[in-house]
């Protein structure tokens, strides 16, 4: 056989493929819990119950200090959200949820700018974002 019938026959049978799956017909039956339990994950994610991730670390001591700087950074920074979180017997200004350690880096690297002695810490994982 010549090259020229190996194309022809390749090519008939690829054409047969397309022109039978076009024809066919797909039914998907999900089960009702998918959707529960997917909203079930997403509360945990923004729990920060499921997630890895990264924080920035900017002051801890009394609770007056972390208030003031808690309201001097976000004067200057919104793009990544800061808390005061509590571990006794100090209090924390915590900055941001990053997800690679890269990302928590280029973030320090434009927080330490105003804020020098910041850090990047790994919370554990049971952290809730309080509102």
């Amino acid at each position: 056989m010549t090259q020229k019938t190996n194309f022809l026959i390749l090519g008939t049978m690829i054409f047969g493929m397309f022109s039978t799956v076009g024809a066919q017909e797909l039914t998907i039956t999900q089960d009702p819990r998918i959707d529960s339990l997917m909203a079930l994950k997403k509360i945990m994610q923004t729990e920060m119950t499921l997630t890895d991730t990264y924080t920035i670390q900017l002051y801890y001591g009394t609770l007056e200090q972390a208030q003031v700087y808690l309201s001097n950074y976000s004067a200057q920074y919104d793009q990544w959200p800061a808390v005061i979180e509590y571990e006794t017997p100090n209090y924390k200004v915590w900055a941001g949820n990053f997800y690679s350690r890269l990302e928590a880096d280029r973030a320090l690297m434009a927080i330490q700018k105003r804020f020098a002695t910041a850090f990047i810490l790994k919370p554990s994982k049971t952290r809730k974002d309080p509102k």
